[in-house]
């Protein structure tokens, strides 16, 4: 508990950096967000009377520290675009940003593992080639070119699948499901095949170990060797790559939701970004990097729980 504790406190400086980095950068970028909420036929008065009103008159390091003072009270702020809390604009985007990417790493994680401790089982044979050379594939194809291919042949041609957007009503009834098959697969294809490397790589390694050797000699079958004794082993390594992979998946969450039109966070954020939001792309980022800290944590719990080793 006490290692987790300091991952935890050594984690947060890094969301600090974050935030503050985006903070100054998109100050730094053109644009007067204020300007493009009037338009060009605003008076004077009325900027100044508007900039007044979000701190934006104020110097670049009291905004800064207003800004950090608020997010300690729980107060993310106002959004210039939408006229709405930041807090509830997360809070309303982020669920369907998360189911996203669990949706996604489930579908890896389901493609991945069986073809992974297959291949390893049928090293160098026909069943190992095909499956690498599938999982080159996944590497090579990136995800704004596999998204609209899935939307040719699944929802246009077969007609199978919705094209875009999150149905109507909640994302959690039944019927708005379908709706995630295809952005789901579209991020999950590559994790796919990175997990299959890293999961048939892994494998090999355990079914050398000598521990696997006395299970055989025990008499033990060959499937409760493999999935009983190795494939735990073999899981550790892929617990790494998911923590890791998790941010990437959040990141190209933005990517996947714009071509699919999936009201998430991501596209909250490009849409913040292009008005000059600052306090909507900030609590955003926030929201973000604390989801980094949150699955790092998560990361270390679950080596312990797999590998009795790491509890010591």
């Amino acid at each position: 508990m006490k290692s987790i504790f300091t991952r935890l406190l050594s984690a947060l400086p890094v969301v600090w950096l974050v935030v503050s980095l985006v903070f100054l950068l998109i100050h730094l970028v053109p644009g007067d967000p204020v300007q493009q909420m009037l338009g060009d036929s605003a008076t004077a008065a009325d900027l100044a009377r508007l900039r007044h009103q979000y701190g934006l008159d104020q110097p670049l390091w009291a905004q800064y520290l207003h800004y950090w003072r608020n997010v300690l009270h729980g107060n993310f702020g106002q959004s210039m675009r939408l006229h709405d809390s930041v807090l509830h604009l997360i809070l309303t985007r982020y669920p369907y940003t998360l189911a996203l990417t669990f949706c996604a790493l489930a579908v890896a994680v389901l493609l991945a593992v069986p073809a992974g401790v297959l291949a390893a089982v049928r090293r160098g044979g026909f069943v190992d080639q095909t499956i690498g050379l599938i999982s080159l594939t996944g590497l090579s194809v990136p995800a704004f070119a596999l998204a609209p291919l899935l939307i040719l042949l699944f929802s246009i041609h077969l007609g199978w699948l919705p094209v875009s957007g999150a149905g109507d009503g909640s994302l959690w009834l039944p019927q708005n499901w379908p709706y995630l098959i295809l952005p789901s697969f579209g991020m999950g294809a590559s994790l796919a095949a990175i997990l299959t490397r890293v999961v048939r790589s892994s494998m090999l390694e355990e079914l050398n170990q000598d521990y696997v050797r006395t299970a055989r000699a025990k008499g033990l079958s060959e499937r409760r060797v493999v999935y009983g004794h190795a494939l735990r082993n073999a899981l550790v390594p892929v617990v790494t790559v998911l923590g890791l992979q998790f941010g990437a998946l959040l990141a190209g969450a933005i990517v996947t939701e714009t071509i699919f039109s999936w009201p998430g966070l991501g596209r909250l954020v490009v849409a913040a970004i292009s008005a000059r939001d600052y306090a909507l792309v900030q609590g955003s980022l926030l929201c973000i990097g604390l989801s980094y800290v949150a699955v790092n944590l998560l990361t270390d719990i679950a080596y312990r729980w797999m590998d009795p080793r790491m509890r010591s």
